[in-house]
């Protein structure tokens, strides 16, 4: 892996939080000399030992052909700083693209890119999480419902913004730093300061 200052590896039994606050990812993948890259609004984390993953993938896209392969891939938390980036690869097709102009989505749109512990699977720069997936097979409803699980297995987040197992947000992170969350029409939410909470017991 390309070496960060900020880039720090996460303990799997922690990864299923850099999930679960809902974000938008992007997901990436490559197979036969072929990469991939689309935005999955659809996601969710399912266990945390192992850590376990779901998300939508469409027959339709070349993302998927590259899945079925490889039995791999990574989901990459975006940070509002490639926000346009994230917008245009899930509004095209790779099968759109004249590969006489750019080889790939990501040559495309410019994004950067870096390995991890899977040297064939692409991660994504100006992202604040990484997770190394690979593929449960569950071929029912993966064809009736288009969802793949994944195990996850290696993680990274940005210690700027991720410490300790927890996201730390606050009013005082830059905004480029903070995850995306897709509402429809090209409008995102993005994460805002975060709080801590306690149940009360009424007395009856």
């Amino acid at each position: 892996m390309r070496e960060s200052s900020t880039r720090q590896p996460v303990p799997l039994p922690k990864a299923y939080r850099l999930l679960n606050h809902g974000p938008t990812v992007l997901v990436t993948s490559a197979h036969g000399g072929r990469r991939n890259v689309m935005a999955a609004a659809w996601n969710m984390a399912l266990d945390f030992d192992p850590p376990k993953v779901a998300v939508v993938i469409d027959k339709s896209t070349v993302t998927r052909e590259l899945v079925e392969a490889s039995g791999k891939f990574a989901l990459n938390v975006p940070a509002r700083g490639i926000a346009s980036h994230v917008l245009a690869v899930g509004r095209m097709s790779a099968r759109e693209l004249d590969v006489n102009i750019h080889e790939n989505k990501f040559a495309a749109y410019g994004l950067q890119t870096f390995v991890g512990n899977d040297p064939e699977l692409p991660h994504v720069e100006g992202c604040v999480a990484w997770l190394e997936c690979k593929v449960i097979p569950e071929p029912h409803i993966e064809n009736t419902y288009d969802l793949f699980l994944g195990e996850v297995t290696a993680a990274w987040a940005d210690s700027r913004v991720f410490s300790n197992g927890h996201w730390t947000y606050d009013a005082n992170t830059p905004s480029e730093l903070q995850t995306l969350h897709y509402v429809a029409g090209g409008t995102f939410l993005a994460v805002a300061d975060s709080f801590e909470s306690h149940p009360t017991l009424i007395n009856s």
